[in-house]
């Protein structure tokens, strides 16, 4: 079923704007949990017409080596889907984006193992610094800051969305990028928005700078256009219906 931005917007559950909330250590397991909401029904977007597809199911010829740039993706491809092939490394598209609407769908092991930050663990990592958390979250307790759908190490999400291990599940994701003067300075920090299976979870949420484990890195000025990357954590987490818009200039 082909749904348009504004269709998507009204099933999306508006929680509400986040306000700004105490400073919480990083990664405080005293800061509280996110409750939970049982999604609505499982809905594939399909790219619209001025999307460019990233991964259409068949071949990872928009995405490289992210250790090696020089070398293709060497995730597996069966059945429509994308895999993480565990200790190859993560991945990151061929192309720079800067402000994009991403659409992509992921799926943890059926199987879980491990628990916390150990179970089906990995990342979207827009301009390859700025992580938007993929993590098995269904019953599973971890720092908030980063569970599903985390700014990683800096905003939980407003609400536990997260469906069963093993069930497909939907990111929609709207990223402004940070805006530097011509001495480095920010001028304007980067923002996004948040939706895991149709429910929005980070309203355009302002970003303290890049995201990283254990830290809060300042903002270093960088290019316009970087690519988006995909996190190698050791799990075997799929994807599928990876595309994104190009909203730079718009």
């Amino acid at each position: 079923m082909r749904l348009a931005l504004p269709a998507l917007f009204l099933f999306a559950g508006v929680v509400g704007a986040q306000r700004p909330a105490r400073d919480w250590p990083i990664h405080s397991t005293q800061r509280p949990q996110p409750p939970v909401v049982r999604p609505g029904g499982m809905s594939s977007i399909f790219p619209p017409s001025d999307a460019i597809v990233l991964f259409d199911g068949r071949s990872l010829a928009e995405w490289r080596s992210e250790s090696d740039t020089t070398k293709p993706a060497r995730w597996a491809v069966r059945q429509g889907h994308m895999e993480i092939a565990p200790g190859t490394g993560g991945i990151q598209t061929r192309r720079g984006f800067g402000d994009v609407q991403l659409h992509l769908e992921f799926a943890t092991p059926e199987e879980v193992r491990g628990s916390g930050q150990d179970r089906a663990n990995s990342g979207v990592f827009l301009m390859g610094r700025y992580e938007v958390q993929v993590l098995d979250s269904y019953g599973n307790v971890t720092y908030p800051d980063g569970q599903a759908a985390a700014v990683y190490g800096q905003r939980p999400p407003t609400v536990n969305a997260s469906r069963p291990p093993g069930a497909w599940q939907t990111y929609d994701i709207i990223f402004h990028r940070p805006r530097f003067d011509r001495g480095g300075r920010v001028t304007r920090p980067a923002r996004v928005t948040v939706i895991h299976n149709g429910v929005l979870v980070q309203d355009d949420v302002e970003l303290t700078g890049p995201t990283a484990h254990q830290a809060r890195p300042p903002y270093e000025a960088h290019p316009a256009r970087l690519p988006i990357g995909l996190q190698d954590h050791g799990a075997p987490i799929r994807f599928r219906n990876i595309w994104v818009r190009d909203l730079e200039g718009r």
